[in-house]
């Protein structure tokens, strides 16, 4: 994370050192402005059908937890202390698993947003921006197939309280295994996101800094 950190920091300071990125051609305005409102609307549908996904696996984990909530008052039902302890470091253990799961997914999905909102802000101010999205989108579509395996890797947990079976532990390993690579290509298609805008801004910077040269060599 502290690279992505350092590489928004070399953007920000990229942008305030050049003047020509953040001018806009008056001739284009008329069609520019149609065309951010297009991009706006497809945004929008894009931005709904991920809110259902999401909220559809929020859903779903919520109904897991639930079950795992209902697993722990069966546990405090025990009489025996030592099988009763046994029961809920059991729970414990898997509640800390799934946390560890959640946590990485949340960090993901906060960068997410900031590149998402950095690539509004250069195509603002006339940066390409094309291949950022598109890694962009690769990330989202990672990361929720990652969400969709957390809500599985729920159900096999939540199921009982006593010790997983041979092939439930075997399904398990398998589904965080899963879950891991599909975190780390999120992150990895961020990191190429954040790449590709560092090119592309030193890219208009150069055009800009080539245009304004030429400009004052025919003035003189």
């Amino acid at each position: 994370m502290k690279k992505y950190i350092s590489l928004f920091v070399v953007l920000s300071m990229m942008l305030v050192v050049s003047t020509g990125v953040a001018r806009a051609e008056n001739d284009n305005n008329g069609a520019r402005l149609g065309e951010l409102k297009l991009k706006a609307e497809v945004k929008g549908d894009r931005d709904e059908v991920r809110a259902e996904m999401r909220l559809q696996i929020e859903t779903t984990r919520e109904e897991a937890k639930q079950k795992m909530e209902t697993l722990r008052e069966r546990v405090r039902e025990e009489t025996d202390k030592v099988k009763a302890r046994v029961k809920e470091m059991r729970i414990v253990g898997r509640e800390k698993a799934l946390e560890r799961f959640d946590n990485a997914v949340e960090r993901i999905s906060e960068w997410q947003i900031k590149v998402e909102a950095k690539i509004a802000e250069l195509e603002a101010k006339g940066v390409a921006v094309a291949t950022a999205k598109d890694f962009l989108a690769t990330s989202e579509t990672k990361l929720t197939a990652a969400e969709n395996k957390i809500v599985e890797i729920n159900a096999v947990l939540a199921v009982s309280i006593d010790e997983l079976t041979a092939e439930n532990k075997t399904k398990l390993r398998t589904l965080a295994e899963e879950t891991q690579t599909l975190v780390v290509e999120a992150h990895k298609a961020l990191r190429d996101a954040i790449k590709s805008l560092k090119d592309e801004v030193r890219i208009k910077i150069e055009a800009n800094a080539k245009v304004e040269a030429e400009t004052e060599d025919d003035e003189e």
